[in-house]
């Protein structure tokens, strides 16, 4: 019996997906106004939590990229630093949050490594270093990032 053979290389749809919070349950002012700040970080928490617990809807697509070209792209943050091993443990792990705790040790290690970068890392860094931003500026908001194999 023979087998199947084609010339073409296989599909890989490797791909790690950066997710951000999408929305939150406390939207209306009167409501922030009127919610003591300890009672809203506990919603807040409760969100980023809420990926364990299958709210996965909360969670928008904001950044994709194919998981080899990912590797490539982590290499060229310093060896043995922090922001590289945070970035490493999508591989490990499957899954990493990034919050307010990790803005600035990111976002400093992905500036520094652009002038090693291609175009398209550049670019991945530029939309990283701005979602980064973005949880600078509002600190219940945080990124789960996620390893894909289709």
């Amino acid at each position: 019996m023979s087998q199947l053979t084609t010339d073409y290389p296989p599909i890989t749809l490797h791909r790690v997906v950066f997710y951000s919070l999408s929305r939150k349950f406390v939207q209306e002012k009167k409501d922030q106004a009127r919610t003591p700040a300890k009672a809203q970080e506990v919603i807040y928490y409760s969100l980023a939590m809420g990926h364990h617990l299958g709210v996965i809807d909360c969670l928008k697509s904001q950044l994709e990229c194919p998981l080899d070209g990912f590797q490539q792209w982590i290499e060229l943050l310093p060896a043995g630093g922090q922001a590289r091993r945070k970035l490493e443990g999508v591989q490990r792990f499957g899954e990493i949050c990034i919050d307010s705790s990790h803005t600035h040790l990111l976002a400093s290690a992905l500036a520094k490594s652009m002038v090693h970068m291609s175009e398209e890392q550049k670019s991945w860094s530029e939309k990283l270093i701005g979602l980064l931003q973005s949880i600078e500026n509002e600190p219940a908001i945080y990124l789960m990032v996620r390893r894909h194999y289709a």
